[in-house]
């Protein structure tokens, strides 16, 4: 341990019994990457009432508490809404709906009650706002890069659902075939690509609209246009076969066509009926594909279940099958002691250096899992790379600082403790090159290019700048290293 990092270890040691300063403190430590968040979720409550109330929509004030959206189009302008439905401008005439809005479209202030949990309040919420349009997605990306710079974020790998209304037909047109090379080859020829260069510039649009907000390149730039920020594509698992293979194909195609796409993932509730049907003929989708498409990365929702959302024999085994799929992360993973030889599960993704993405409120609130009965211990007792996560910030109220303030309270974790984590994250971005370090999730030594350097300098030697140039991960890392010496040195 450095005199630095002493130092570090014990202005954390020294607020630990005052969570306010800790989280101020917290706020200004390097925390890496957020590598397990969704965009939809992301966003609070308030912006999706702003963006419908700028769109001229409609509010239903009985979809409130239902399973449908709370806003549809109105008829004209100003809005015309039909019976029963009233302008979404009102709403900030109206501050006793407006709350409920809030509480609608969040976790603020929700309460269980019988038949009626968290869970179900949770995902129930991404229906209430989803009719606003996706024509706001640079500023929603800009709310989420300016969030994460204010935390001393630097790197996000954000979750992103492109539209895949044309892929989806041609996936039921052909209907569903476990003969899955020559369903690949229907739906080929069907055009999916109409879907990737829809994808393409739909980011266009959106990446030139956040620059804009956060005036990039311009003597006023915001600092949130340093946020280096990537995407992975989403399949929604939910739904029959035949569409979850023709989403999954276009999303392999999409990153294969487009670098701002690092890798995918599958989401949507993992106890719903065709996630726990479907979930190991999935599996054998994500690697078929794997096999054709080896350089797209992959992290994968799996262990998201726990006692009592399924029976116990539906805890066997998401975990072990995501990681023979070729899962080179795991998002949640909380039921991995629940799964047929856990510990050899365990054994296996430390040795495969397969990172979990550890969503502490996100579980708590979802399943009802947190404290002891939470994993995380048990991924670091078996040396599994782990690293916090927000996963639908927007959604739960929080942010990144409060996930770490929770977990330092929670878990008695030490500042080096953070600080591996950070790195962690770090380690397993979906970026191209190499790492920075010598050795897969050891912190210890740099590439030997780079090893007589001081790390995160300004002026690396000849040899280094010339590693560092050719690795976008490793400037990543290199940058966070200059992070770290900031925030040590400011103490």
């Amino acid at each position: 341990m450095t005199p630095l990092e002493k130092r570090a270890t014990r202005s954390i040691e020294s607020l630990r019994n005052s969570p306010l300063e800790l989280r101020s403190l917290l706020l200004k430590m390097p925390k890496g990457s957020d590598l397990h968040n969704h965009l939809y979720g992301a966003i609070y409550a308030e912006t999706w009432i702003r963006n419908a109330a700028e769109d001229n929509m409609c509010i239903d004030p009985a979809a409130i508490q239902g399973t449908t959206s709370v806003f549809s189009p109105s008829e004209g302008k100003p809005p015309a809404c039909t019976a029963g439905k009233f302008p979404a401008t009102d709403v900030y005439k109206n501050p006793h709906l407006y709350d409920s809005l809030v509480d609608a479209f969040s976790m603020r202030g929700f309460v269980a009650s019988p038949g009626y949990t968290g869970h179900d309040h949770f995902f129930n919420t991404f229906a209430r706002f989803g009719a606003v349009s996706p024509k706001h997605l640079g500023e929603w990306l800009d709310e989420v890069a300016t969030r994460a710079d204010r935390q001393n974020v630097q790197y996000i790998e954000l979750m992103h659902t492109p539209d895949f209304a044309r892929t989806a037909k041609a996936g039921y047109q052909i209907g569903w075939q476990g003969d899955l090379p020559r369903f690949r080859d229907a739906l080929l020829s069907k055009g999916i690509s109409a879907d990737v260069a829809a994808a393409r510039q739909q980011l266009d649009d959106a990446e030139t609209d956040r620059a804009k907000r956060e005036h990039c390149g311009q003597p006023e730039a915001s600092s949130a246009c340093r946020l280096e920020m990537r995407y992975l594509c989403q399949v929604l698992r939910g739904f029959p076969l035949q569409q979850v293979f023709a989403q999954t194909i276009l999303c392999f195609e999409t990153v294969m066509a487009d670098p701002r796409f690092v890798g995918i993932n599958l989401v949507m509730p993992e106890d719903g009926y065709y996630s726990m049907t479907d979930y190991a003929d999935q599996m054998r989708m994500v690697g078929f594909l794997h096999k054709i498409y080896p350089n797209v990365h992959i992290t994968l929702h799996a262990g998201e279940i726990a006692p009592p959302l399924v029976t116990y024999e539906g805890l066997c085994c998401h975990i072990r099958l995501a990681v023979e799929a070729g899962a080179e992360r795991i998002g949640h993973g909380v039921d991995i002691m629940y799964e047929q030889h856990p510990h050899e599960v365990l054994h296996e993704m430390a040795a495969q250096h397969v990172m979990v993405e550890i969503n502490i409120t996100s579980n708590d609130t979802i399943l009802g899992v947190s404290g002891k009965d939470h994993p995380l211990p048990v991924y670091r007792k078996f040396g599994v790379p782990v690293s916090f996560s927000t996963d639908d910030e927007g959604v739960s109220r929080i942010d990144m600082t409060h996930e770490y303030v929770r977990a330092v309270e929670t878990y008695d974790l030490k500042y080096l403790d953070l600080k591996q984590m950070v790195r962690t994250g770090m380690e397993h971005i979906f970026l191209r090159g190499a790492s920075l370090w010598r050795a897969p999730d050891q912190f210890t030594a740099p590439v030997a290019v780079c090893a007589h350097d001081n790390l995160g300098s300004d002026k690396p030697s000849r040899p280094c700048a010339a590693f560092l140039k050719s690795s976008e991960r490793a400037q990543q890392q290199w940058q966070l290293e200059r992070r770290f010496n900031e925030f040590e040195a400011a103490l």
